[in-house]
């Protein structure tokens, strides 16, 4: 594998587990009756149509088929790839709840 195709494939993983991260955001969203785009906006206002959110909502599921999703889980993923913005209207929606 050359240096380009590394690259490519490094940035093809990424997009594939960034996706990844907004599902597992939208069905916690999903999962606590909270609008993923809603929160997303409110975490990223000039990211209105995000692609990536728009899939992810596309394959969330009904909270009562889904499995859980901890709090601490989703803000580690969002830690992850350094989603802070989000990660902080999380906790807000969080704090709400206790």
């Amino acid at each position: 594998m050359d240096k380009k195709e590394l690259e490519q494939n490094i940035i093809a993983n990424y997009q594939k587990d960034e996706k990844m991260m907004i599902l597992i955001f939208a069905q916690w969203c999903i999962n606590h009756d909270l609008d993923p785009e809603a929160l997303y906006l409110k975490a990223y206002p000039n990211q209105v149509n995000n692609q990536y959110l728009r899939e992810a909502m596309e394959l969330t599921v009904d909270k009562q088929e889904a499995g859980e999703i901890s709090d601490q889980t989703l803000l580690a993923v969002l830690s992850l790839f350094g989603n802070d913005d989000l990660a902080f209207i999380v906790s807000e929606e969080i704090e709400k709840r206790s």
